[in-house]
């Protein structure tokens, strides 16, 4: 199938893939003053008098805003918030298809950080989350950080942390096949972009000890002569704790595993056959990965993970932003914190029991009907035990 002219089709014919669509029918006049005006005054006088009242009388408590500026766009680059539309339109359709959950693109014509900032706090009100999409690196990890310092509802850069929670997961189970502890396996991370770092960080959190992040010049290492700035210069301070210095070449030998998030061809057999025993590789540059898993398994990998389909365990953003907004919602929580995050990573693992573990069946499907309610469920749970829960 061409799903690139069946997708313009799709998109031409029915003109986006969203709609607004009413509750409540308004079909006489008593349906119309309940709906409107005089009838809607009185839940406007309630929320006035306790603003905790917006969820209990509106949409908010249900919603999610999908904000994009349209400087990263899938593996398109800076296209701008129009270009950027559908697939924040595909974003939304996936939340309530998924996960139940209502969800509306804004697209904002703002390139600066604090134009992005300002706009997302004007319209936070109307909202009970803030999913932030393809925003562009080094500029999200501020906005993200802004937000959620400022705002009291969840803000969660997907781009960063759903992905991050999938390879978790993933690494979890791949662990558990191969026989590894995560507190003593050696992990190398080829882009330490938007997702690179916040897999980076999510590892560590998770226990792992000995992470070497690695970019187009290199090594991440203090002091190295390419230079670093902003995000990478704190990455290397906190990863490459046995200093090691070169390119990727260096970096891999002996590594456990690979987990990449930057371009084709990027890891090459002989580059994967210097690798530890039973090996495991996350390739997920899109749409051709670092290494093509067959020629993985010829070099010795054990386990191979990308982000397409037509490959097994596939990491799949679906699999853990529906659920993960729908658990927050739930709660009302003020935020998406670590344990959270975790406890999202652990829901999806544990969808895979032990005796179906296989080096080609890691992560659930996307099609799994349990993984948006096993990850609302944990996720919902940590919310409350970790404090950020308003019910």
């Amino acid at each position: 199938m061409d799903y690139n002219a069946a997708a313009l089709a799709m998109h031409e014919k029915n003109r986006g893939k969203l709609t607004v669509q009413s509750l409540v029918p308004v079909r006489d006049r008593d349906a119309l003053s309940t709906a409107y005006t005089p009838g809607v005054a009185e839940p406007c006088r309630h929320i006035a008098k306790n603003p905790e009242d917006v969820y209990k009388y509106t949409l908010k408590g249900r919603t999610v805003a999908v904000v994009t500026n349209g400087t990263a766009v899938l593996g398109l680059g800076n296209i701008g918030p129009e270009a950027g539309l559908p697939v924040m339109e595909g974003k939304c359709a996936l939340f309530k298809e998924f996960g139940g959950v209502d969800a509306f693109p804004i697209c904002l014509n703002a390139s600066t950080k604090e134009e992005v900032v300002t706009a997302v706090k004007a319209i936070a009100p109307t909202f009970g989350g803030i999913n932030l999409e393809d925003i562009r690196s080094p500029e999200c990890f501020a906005i993200e950080e802004e937000l959620e310092r400022d705002l009291d509802i969840p803000v969660f850069h997907d781009d960063q942390h759903g992905t991050a929670i999938i390879v978790l997961a993933g690494v979890l189970n791949a662990l558990k096949v191969v026989g590894k502890d995560i507190r003593s396996i050696r992990v190398v991370q080829n882009g330490p972009g938007a997702a690179g770092t916040a897999i980076i960080r999510m590892l560590q959190t998770a226990g792992v000890q000995d992470i070497i992040a690695v970019d187009e010049h290199g090594i991440l290492v203090p002091g190295r002569s390419a230079g670093l700035e902003g995000h990478k210069a704190a990455l290397a301070e906190r990863t490459n704790p046995r200093r090691v210095s070169g390119g990727l070449a260096e970096a891999i030998r002996g590594a456990d595993l690979f987990i990449g998030t930057s371009v084709a061809g990027a890891l090459t057999p002989e580059m994967a056959a210097s690798m530890a025993p039973d090996a495991i590789v996350f390739a997920m540059a899109n749409p051709n990965p670092e290494i093509m898993p067959d020629a993985a398994k010829a070099a010795g990998v054990r386990v191979v993970g990308t982000g397409r389909s037509d490959f097994p365990n596939q990491v799949n953003n679906v699999l853990a932003f529906p659920g993960i907004f729908k658990g927050a919602l739930s709660v009302r929580a003020r935020d998406i914190n670590d344990e959270m995050k975790l406890a999202a990573a652990h829901a999806l693992a544990a969808l895979i029991p032990d005796a179906e573990l296989s080096e080609e069946n890691i992560l659930p499907k996307a099609f799994d009907p349990r993984v948006a309610d096993a990850v609302a469920g944990a996720v919902a749970k940590a919310a409350r035990e970790s404090g950020v829960a308003r019910v």
